[in-house]
């Protein structure tokens, strides 16, 4: 089964070991993905997020123009297996040509600092799809809360500070510039803002149900029908924390069974047409089933178990989320 999946955070993984003087390669590594994993998996299509931790990072602009030069690095060292695209058609030119395609995305809006040009130049590079948060205030709007220390320490739904007037001006120049929103990560506030501000479809690329795992990194129903209705899609994260309620002292891990009850109520719930993948592969821990790329075909046994049709895969697996790139790249 082809697959299309839409967050890993390999690159910046690859980043990090290149910087400490490694020789980590995309086309076989240690880490969850790689090249021969994702063909070993069936992949046709892999987002690589280029992940900016602002609280770690000084100068956050240059840290992803670095981490982009890494990217295309690796594609050109692999150009016999995968292909940077930017555009639907190169989709389809690397698969006429037996090769998996890669999408530049940025995982942190604020790499930006609030300026639509570096957000165009970004655009030129190549990236073809933004979070606007992640887990810092930035200009654009508010993540979820972490409290960090003391007696409320967790994760809280940021219900009150949505995005900023910068961050719907983004919002708009994303759109016209055929750039893909993504939500994952963003507030609740936030998320019902790109609602009221825009008008095409949109991404959350790692979230799942929050109804059936509390973490506010999951979509409410009112979400995912909402954007089942945008002709959105939401990719299924392989977090454990994302798919169950661990109770205190549990070992924390990522079932197939799991991921599967998250695909049935988001279908049910939005649509067969709102579901995606978005593993999260190397920027996630705990026990994963799923342990890498090359295991993606005992989900796609697991969904059939469970009663999915092959074209509900097929849809799942991979058609939902090309349909949203032709549309809006």
């Amino acid at each position: 089964m082809r697959a299309a999946d839409m967050h890993c955070d390999t690159i910046w993984e690859i980043y990090k070991d290149h910087k400490d003087g490694g020789h980590t390669s995309l086309r076989s590594n240690s880490l969850h993905l790689d090249l021969e994993k994702m063909r070993k998996g069936g992949y046709g299509f892999q987002n690589f997020a280029m992940f900016v931790h602002l609280g770690n990072t000084e100068r956050p602009f240059e840290c992803a123009m670095e981490m982009i030069d890494t990217f295309y690095q690796e594609m050109e060292a692999n150009s016999d297996l995968i292909g940077a695209v930017k555009t639907y058609e190169d989709i389809e030119k690397n698969w006429e040509e037996g090769r998996m395609s890669a999408m530049l995305t940025l995982e942190e809006g604020g790499v930006c600092q609030g300026n639509l040009a570096y957000l165009r130049d970004f655009y030129r590079l190549g990236v073809r799809m933004m979070t606007l948060t992640w887990n810092f205030p930035n200009e654009l709007g508010y993540p979820n809360r972490i409290v960090t220390e003391g007696p409320e320490k967790g994760c809280y739904a940021e219900t009150e500070h949505g995005l900023t007037e910068r961050g719907v001006e983004f919002l708009e120049e994303m759109e016209r510039l055929g750039m893909i929103i993504d939500i994952s990560h963003l507030g609740d506030a936030g998320i019902w803002d790109v609602f009221s501000h825009t008008t095409k479809p949109f991404v959350a690329s790692h979230s799942n149900a929050r109804a059936l795992a509390s973490h506010p990194r999951n979509l409410t129903d009112d979400m995912i029908r909402c954007l089942g209705e945008r002709g959105g899609v939401a990719g299924v994260n392989y977090c454990p924390a994302f798919l169950h309620d661990w109770k205190d002292g549990e070992k924390e891990r990522s079932l197939i069974e799991d991921m599967v009850r998250h695909m049935r109520y988001m279908a049910n719930t939005g649509g067969i047409g709102c579901v995606g993948l978005g593993s999260d592969f190397d920027g996630i821990g705990g026990w994963l089933e799923i342990s890498d790329a090359g295991k993606l075909p005992l989900l796609e046994a697991g969904m059939r178990r469970q009663g999915f049709t092959t074209s509900e895969i097929e849809a799942i697996f991979y058609g939902n989320v090309l349909r949203v790139y032709k549309e809006i790249l």
